[in-house]
């Protein structure tokens, strides 16, 4: 399970109203290198570095986008892949009616008599079993006995084609599945962490400037975030107790 944000605004609110934050700070670090002897003129620089590293390199990246866009690629695919399926062996049915031990041969050969069950109840696994099984076993010369009883040879070809298409999409797909976990949890720690650095800064500057309302705001992160027109909430308590 992907870890929490510790946040409650969209990652785009936050980061900028991070960014407002850590540019408020550079532009005081003369007054505020006295509260913390860590807290200086480079401290500053790479606060605002690490802001504008995270939003080029993270804010556009949508794991669950990609992984969305293989799903929908992989369901585009079975609709036409199944009614073809289907077509194929109603027309081996009718061509080899009279020679019904052919008839089974090409079926199990081509997998249907394994997997055709289970891709009628919309079974994902039967469906690739059954197009790998058809695309590994259609010999040039199964397909001349096919075809010389007049079914059309592109039906064949499409079928393989959805074969290969159903196989790389399938694999995309699992792909995504399995970086979505990792590339969502290495970003999330990395905006935590931006999101727990900026509050901390927060609290301890909103204190210094406790006196003067107009700088002590430019520290308080639900004043950043309403800045931009976002939601004024935060999860974790931003400013020290008066």
């Amino acid at each position: 399970m992907a870890k929490n944000r510790n946040y409650s605004c969209k990652d785009v609110d936050m980061l900028m109203a991070s960014k407002s934050i850590a540019s408020s700070f550079k532009t005081n670090i003369a007054e505020l290198s006295a509260v913390r002897t860590d807290w200086n003129e480079t401290y500053s620089t790479d606060l605002i570095t690490k802001i504008d590293n995270a939003i080029e390199t993270h804010l556009g990246i949508d794991t669950k986008k990609e992984l969305r866009s293989a799903t929908a690629a992989l369901t585009s695919i079975q609709v036409p892949a199944k009614r073809d399926i289907s077509f194929f062996k109603t027309q081996i049915d009718e061509d080899f009616k009279k020679e019904t031990a052919k008839r089974d041969e090409i079926l199990t050969t081509l997998g249907f008599a394994k997997h055709l069950r289970g891709v009628q109840k919309s079974n994902h696994e039967s469906l690739i079993q059954l197009l790998y099984q058809f695309k590994t076993n259609m010999t040039e010369t199964l397909r001349k006995d096919i075809t010389d009883k007049g079914l059309n040879s592109t039906l064949i070809d499409n079928i393989i084609g959805y074969a290969n298409a159903f196989i790389q999409a399938n694999a995309t797909q699992e792909t995504f599945k399995g970086s979505s976990k990792e590339t969502t949890q290495e970003v999330t720690d990395v905006f935590n962490a931006i999101y727990d650095e900026i509050i901390g800064i927060c609290k301890k500057a909103s204190n210094y400037y406790q006196y003067e309302p107009l700088k002590k705001e430019q520290f308080t992160f639900s004043k950043a975030l309403s800045s931009l027109g976002a939601a004024a909430k935060a999860t974790k308590k931003e400013t020290v107790k008066e």
